[in-house]
């Protein structure tokens, strides 16, 4: 199950305002189906399609914290 945080619901809007889009389904797709994963502590970062996300593991929820932009 893959929860948003709070401020990662928000961050939907802050990205809009910048006219950076994207969906709940681009960051759900990221996290089942990254590119490359790498864990600092207990965060995990996904990175696909120009999308970077920072979550945790709780058992079997994926809690995402937050999300931007992946620089190329």
């Amino acid at each position: 199950m893959i929860h948003f945080t709070s401020y990662a619901e928000k961050k939907f809007e802050i990205l809009n305002r910048h006219k950076v889009f994207f969906t709940r389904e681009q960051i759900e797709d990221t996290v089942g189906a990254p590119e490359k994963v790498s864990k600092k502590g207990k965060f995990y970062f996904a990175q696909k399609d120009g999308i970077k996300i920072v979550y945790r593991k709780d058992d079997e929820i994926i809690k995402i914290l937050t999300f931007y932009p992946k620089k190329p």
